[in-house]
């Protein structure tokens, strides 16, 4: 396991498509997981000082470093105006210098508004092994509204899906539905972890309700069975309660659970609910096996606390890039993801002022299989 230190840093119908869903046939296609290998992983380079209030300055450094540590493992697209790439790309090689990254870096004129592309960006299924028609790699473009409407404006981040289908000539489908990516969480194998307090929320979807957000996610994601946890529990979140926030897959049954910093923390009751959801449920494919994933004590920025939790990590090829927080559970959490993880570099990286910006690495990242 390793440590990096960064610089002081942050509706309509699901019926609408039916025509373009017939024609692509997405019954021949599935959702590779997390761990699966990739080709590469997009991001948005950091472009909103009002997502890092009073410290955006320290932002672009710490960013720089995060990329470096993923082009260690794999090549990294970031989207990035032409104008911003200016002082981007110096921020970046020299950080890919320093980490001694294998991999390119590569920048993408693509404006966005801010940095979470797991939430609006593109989402890639594969072409099933055993089918041999149609295109080998498909997009899903969701709809996007910054999380409830919470953020404006969002219409750069909203276009991205399509421009970079677009850009890399990969066909996307649009089911006309809101839906962030950091609120599914996939096994690879049919079965979707995702929180009753974000899918469920009115002010994403207020004419869908659960039997008929789960046939979306089935008809657009071709998974089988849902574990529906109720979602709360990680104090600062600002997303009500996306699933990478509280449960993360790292195996095709092995689930890592958000657990409170102490027994008696004013979350720990709804972080339980979280852990007994996901041991309760089953499926035809079988049970879930919960791991408790210790949270650090409580972090602040300007008198706010923070949504620091090391469910936030990311799987490159060949590693986990895990967001620390200058906390006595750091190590805990990294030996728990060598752990679950054995035959992967396990990176952890200070995100002390990432997280100020209310996410972390899965948040800011989206990867796009190999084929």
């Amino acid at each position: 396991m390793e440590h990096l230190t960064a610089a002081p840093s942050k509706i309509s119908s699901p019926g609408s498509l039916k025509r373009i869903v017939t024609e692509l046939n997405l019954t021949n296609y599935r959702w590779p997981a997390e761990w699966e290998p990739h080709t590469a992983t997009w991001v948005g380079w950091p472009v909103s000082p009002e997502t890092w209030p009073g410290i955006f300055e320290l932002i672009p450094p710490a960013y720089a470093k995060f990329i470096a540590a993923m082009a260690r493992f794999e090549q990294v697209n970031v989207l990035a105006t032409d104008e911003t790439q200016k002082l981007a790309k110096p921020l970046v090689d020299a950080a890919c210098e320093e980490a001694g990254a294998a991999f390119e870096v590569k920048f993408f004129d693509i404006p966005i508004n801010d940095s979470w592309c797991r939430d609006y960006g593109p989402i890639f299924l594969n072409r099933r092994s055993d089918v041999a028609a149609g295109p080998e790699q498909v997009i899903i473009d969701w709809d996007y509204n910054s999380w409830g409407g919470k953020y404006p404006p969002w219409d750069h981040d909203a276009a991205v899906a399509k421009q970079i289908s677009d850009r890399i000539q990969i066909q996307a489908v649009k089911p006309g539905i809101i839906l962030e990516g950091g609120a599914i969480e996939g096994n690879g194998n049919g079965v979707l972890l995702t929180t009753e307090s974000c899918l469920l929320n009115p002010n994403r979807n207020p004419n869908l309700n659960k039997e008929q957000m789960e046939e979306a996610l089935r008809k657009f994601l071709q998974v089988e069975s849902f574990a529906w946890l109720p979602g709360e529990g990680i104090v600062g979140d600002d997303t009500d309660g996306h699933i990478d926030q509280v449960a993360r897959f790292v195996s095709d049954t092995k689930v890592l659970v958000a657990a409170a910093y102490d027994d008696d923390a004013p979350e720990a009751a709804d972080l339980r609910a979280n852990l007994k959801a996901v041991a309760d449920f089953r499926s035809a494919s079988g049970s879930l096996q919960p791991v408790e994933l210790r949270m650090p004590k409580p972090k602040f920025q300007q008198e706010h606390r923070l949504p620091a939790c090391y469910c936030n990590f990311y799987i490159v090829n060949n590693g986990v890039i895990v967001p620390t927080f200058e906390d006595a559970a750091d190590d805990v959490a990294l030996q728990l993801l060598q752990d679950a993880f054995p035959d992967r570099t396990i990176v952890g990286v200070n995100a002390i002022e990432l997280i100020w910006g209310l996410g972390a690495f899965h948040c800011m990242t989206q990867q796009q299989p190999v084929v």
